[in-house]
């Protein structure tokens, strides 16, 4: 088959779920035999046409000069260019900035969209941009072909609120066991002691509610937050909220894969408060890296973790459970969310269920 895979910023990933997912699934593609391609920004650092394989179609992105407007611009010329190329199939990943352009679609093309989760619920949108966004996903589950979530709540919310059917296939991981301790140096960390968050900073991720609750403890362990908070007014407010406390520590974005892994699994606990979205990639990889997890209580977080987790609504609920909770004797949850990954969320194993939905899609 000839695919296409549009809606990321690129690979090799240098930003997020999304093109971590897609670098995974087109290199598998590739080396299955297809000809695959995958879209990039032009503001993408790597510039050649083809990764491991996979062919790279650079569009114009001119978010750096225009901000926010240059996605929509940016995913219109990627469906531009798609309609040149006589792909097979066109896997959509998310509709946020593409539902809109849903008619310059090539017509010949299959055409698969992964819904992505419910963005029109994140409270750093104004009501404004929400109510687009609510109509941008109209669009997409109306328009979008072929539909997929990623998570159990994303699917049946898509059902109940727009009568489609969606594939549930969720994100994926690989057990991380190639542990480096001497990592943990550049942040003056040492083995289970501290607790951990890696998340956007955003306010529905539960971030301020977490380190209150750390705060309100007195827990003598510092919680390490991973995240880019200069480039957010949120972030911005958190740093300059909480950067005086003594256990609170702000050391930014990580996108290296290993360091990250080593700060999880090194953790003492891993707090999770998303609480908008499908399967939270970083979910997946705490799991996966051996992290005993206390995550907001939501069906999103509830649907993936199960009984293999604690749960937290408020500050004082993070407050009870540092008080009674550290790693070592949570391990029966921790063994539990390893097999999962090992058994359900791997790699090979998702990638092969996108893999058969396109078959199926294409038979049909």
């Amino acid at each position: 088959m000839k695919i296409a895979i549009l809606g990321t910023r690129g690979i090799p990933n240098h930003h997020g779920g999304f093109e971590q997912f897609a670098e995974f699934f087109s290199i598998f593609l590739q080396q299955r035999g297809h000809e695959v391609y995958v879209y990039n920004s032009s503001l993408h650092p790597y510039k050649k046409k083809i990764y491991k394989g996979v062919n790279l179609i650079h569009c114009t992105d001119p978010e750096n000069k225009i901000g926010t407007a240059g996605q929509f611009i940016y995913d219109l010329n990627c469906i531009l260019d798609s309609r040149k190329k006589n792909f097979d199939v066109i896997l959509q990943l998310g509709y946020t900035s593409s539902s809109i352009w849903h008619f310059l679609l090539p017509k010949k093309s299959v055409i698969i969209t992964n819904m992505d989760g419910l963005e029109w619920k994140r409270s750093k949108y104004s009501k404004k941009t929400q109510k687009f966004l609510k109509f941008a996903e109209k669009l997409a589950a109306n328009h979008g072909g072929y539909l997929i979530a990623d998570s159990v709540g994303i699917r049946d919310y898509i059902k109940e609120e727009y009568r489609k059917e969606t594939k549930y296939i969720a994100y994926g991981a690989e057990v991380f066991s190639d542990t480096k301790e001497v990592l943990l140096n550049k942040f003056y960390l040492s083995p289970y002691q501290y607790h951990l968050l890696i998340a956007r900073m955003e306010p529905e991720n539960n971030i301020e509610t977490i380190i209150d609750g750390i705060i309100e403890n007195k827990s003598q362990k510092p919680l390490i937050l991973v995240g880019n908070y200069k480039n957010t007014s949120f972030g911005k407010y958190l740093y300059e909220k909480y950067s005086n406390n003594f256990n609170i520590k702000f050391i930014g974005a990580v996108y290296d894969i290993e360091i990250l892994n080593n700060l999880r699994y090194f953790s003492d606990i891993y707090f999770h408060g998303h609480s908008v979205g499908g399967t939270n990639p970083s979910l997946l990889e705490a799991m996966a890296s051996n992290c005993f997890i206390v995550a907001h209580d939501n069906i999103f977080n509830k649907s993936i973790l199960g009984d293999d987790a604690l749960y937290f609504s408020t500050s004082n609920d993070i407050s009870q459970i540092l008080v009674f909770q550290t790693k070592t004797n949570n391990y029966k949850k921790i063994n539990s969310n390893l097999e999962k990954v090992a058994k359900k969320y791997s790699w090979e194993n998702i990638n092969q269920q996108y893999l058969d939905f396109i078959l199926e899609c294409l038979k049909k």
